[in-house]
């Protein structure tokens, strides 16, 4: 089965496992069967945050075959956008608030055989996706301000909900296949309550334990088979 179109797709922030051991933790990733990898790309300058970077990437396609699924927080979306194609990813998606040519970006990203979509700030109006919706593989709901992970104190905005129901809405109406993918605090609690209206949930410090990586993964592996099972 198509990874992209199976329920509930475990995507695990390469910036939630150890940065000193990241191949380690990605073989960990490997063996627990969750089928792909969320790359945080941030430029310092869109979001005040540069946990990873392209060469680490790089050296990290060639240690493993699990998919990319890469998220740009930058400023200039091009150089980023170009140096990903030339790793060799699976998806990317980039800011709408930062892309004067968004149309044209997608296109670009699509050409390569590659997966493109749209990230959004918590606060930006899904009214941005009317008309280059119909492009997008993916969409992503940044539902806590890109970069400001690290801060205990930012919390899931209280739209949370509201906004991922009206864009399943959006996208239903279309006879789309655009998928919903949700970044930012994601806890088990959000998995439970939101799968159905969103497909692809990043997983980050709220549902992972960098300290007990494996038994983190297994609980998720278990909680997922258990809301499909009562799907």
């Amino acid at each position: 089965m198509d990874i992209w179109k199976q329920p509930c797709i475990f995507t695990p922030s390469l910036i939630t496992l150890d940065l000193c051991n990241l191949e380690r933790d990605v073989r960990i990733v490997e063996k627990s069967g969750i089928p792909m990898l969320h790359v945080d790309l941030l430029d310092g300058h869109f979001s005040p945050s540069m946990p990873l970077g392209l060469d680490a990437v790089r050296q990290l396609r060639a240690l493993t075959d699990l998919p990319f699924d890469c998220h740009v927080m930058a400023t200039n979306n091009d150089f980023f956008v170009g140096e990903l194609l030339d790793i060799g990813v699976e998806q990317i998606v980039f800011h709408v608030e930062t892309e004067p040519h968004i149309d044209g970006m997608l296109n670009r990203i699509r050409r390569a055989g590659v997966r493109a979509g749209l990230a959004l700030r918590p606060a930006t109006d899904l009214g941005v996706l009317d008309y280059p919706l119909e492009k997008c593989d993916t969409v992503l709901l940044m539902l806590i301000n890109p970069g400001y992970a690290s801060f205990g104190s930012e919390t899931q905005v209280p739209y949370a909900e509201r906004k991922i129901a009206d864009l399943h809405r959006l996208i239903e109406s279309r006879g789309l296949e655009c998928l919903i993918e949700l970044d930012g605090r994601i806890s088990t609690g959000n998995i439970r309550e939101w799968t159905g209206m969103a497909d692809l949930f990043v997983l980050g410090s709220t549902c992972i334990r960098r300290s007990a990586l494996e038994e983190s993964l297994k609980d998720l592996q278990i909680l997922r088979s258990r809301i499909l099972e009562n799907k």
